[in-house]
């Protein structure tokens, strides 16, 4: 158990203030456990973090304002730039959003597509998160393990979207293109071999005294701690709360799936830990489902006011030529109607949310994100102060922050 200051006023209470005094400290903005450019003013008592205050802004590229300057589809360009360790779920949300406002429906094979590549983003996200976590606290091996499993799934990104990172995928209305024939292969041959990596994982993992004794009974939150913050994603799951917006308000074709939500009550690193563990064996079941019950067909809107037609219909179809011009010419586009929307979605660190406002032109008036990191690390504070210096990075990686979209 650790010694306070009010534990030594009690044993020489006549001792000076200069003995009790603190000392400031600064971690980052340029320091490997704050995974970005994040600042940490800190008043130490010894090595307790007496007092601790973050400082956020450093990555801020003004996104939100962006979206005033660009159209629906040149947008889904900027989601890259926000959680870019798992892009696609910010490329999906951003495009369902736009849909709701647009009142257009995607064809059911593009929602499929959709959800499996939704789910191997969140293995990619959730897999390395996990191997940064041990990393941090030491399990180096882990981290090496976690990084050779993403470049597989960004061989098949790559496959699918042209590109590893920045993906740039989904449109209004559909997808880039459809998936190539070999996908269903390439999905099923990865994820048959993935629930192994978990289990070494685990292995490595679960029963390491380090990594237990920086983990348990660290960060603790309640429940209602958790709801305050407005938690969503593994750090709420981690609290006991079921909360997941694939199960809540399905969207895409989730409600066709059969699930599980992966849940803790401890509400600490470990529990976060494990959390994230739960829910990548349970997107490999989900992957599965979608690709056995995917069907054949357009993946785009037959909508040609919204979507662009194909290149082999533009190129012998004057009507389809028309389209292409119109959607992509300046002053022409998309022209929503007016109103505004919020649509949510389940990313890997919990509710991307978008708001969006029409005025009847081809950019939107206004574009307001919520970020589930923004949320997630206002719970910070409440975690560290009172601890060892050491819980302040266990407590960093079990949020996994990404500047990117927490200074959007």
């Amino acid at each position: 158990m650790q010694t306070t200051v009010e534990d030594v006023k009690k044993i020489a209470p006549t001792a000076t203030k200069e003995v009790f005094k603190t000392m400031s400290m600064n971690i980052g903005p340029q320091h490997p456990a704050t995974h970005g450019t994040l600042r940490l003013k800190c008043e130490m008592d010894g090595e307790t973090l007496a007092k601790i205050e973050p400082e956020i802004g450093f990555l801020h590229t003004g996104f939100e304002k962006l979206g005033e300057y660009r159209n629906y589809n040149q947008f889904v360009i900027v989601t890259d730039r926000m959680n870019y360790l798992s892009p696609l779920n910010n490329n999906i949300g951003f495009a369902i959003a736009c849909e709701e406002l647009f009142d257009v429906k995607v064809p059911t094979r593009g929602q499929y597509v959709r959800v499996v590549m939704a789910e191997l983003s969140r293995l990619a996200d959730h897999v390395v998160s996990v191997g940064l976590q041990a990393m941090d606290l030491g399990a180096f091996s882990v981290m090496l393990w976690t990084f050779i499993e993403r470049e597989k799934m960004y061989d098949i990104f790559e496959a699918v979207t042209g590109a590893r990172l920045t993906t740039s995928w989904t449109r209004i209305g559909g997808i880039f293109r459809d998936v190539p024939p070999d996908f269903s292969k390439l999905v099923k041959d990865y994820v048959g071999k993935f629930p192994k990596i978990l289990d070494e994982i685990e292995l490595m993992l679960n029963k390491n005294k380090i990594f237990k004794d920086r983990t348990i009974d660290v960060g603790n939150l309640t429940k209602e701690e958790a709801i305050s913050f407005g938690l969503t994603g593994p750090m709420l799951r981690a609290c006991g709360v079921p909360y997941d917006i694939r199960k809540a308000k399905p969207y895409l074709c989730y409600d066709q799936m059969n699930f599980d939500v992966p849940t803790r009550t401890e509400g600490d690193v470990f529990a976060r830990y494990q959390v994230r563990m739960g829910e990548m064996r349970e997107s490999i079941k989900i992957i599965h489902q979608a690709l056995e019950k995917m069907p054949e067909g357009p993946v785009n809107s037959v909508d040609h006011k919204v979507t662009l037609p194909t290149k082999d219909m533009v190129y012998h179809d004057m009507e389809s030529l028309i389209h292409h011009f119109k959607l992509v010419m300046p002053g022409h586009g998309l022209i929503p109607p007016k109103g505004e929307v919020y649509s949510s979605t389940e990313t890997p660190n919990g509710e991307l949310g978008f708001y969006l406002v029409s005025d009847g032109t081809g950019v939107p008036y206004r574009v307001r994100i919520r970020p589930p990191s923004f949320y997630n690390y206002s719970s910070y504070v409440k975690q560290v102060t009172g601890r060892m210096l050491s819980d302040a990075v266990s407590c960093m990686a079990s949020i996994n922050v990404i500047a990117g979209e927490l200074d959007r």
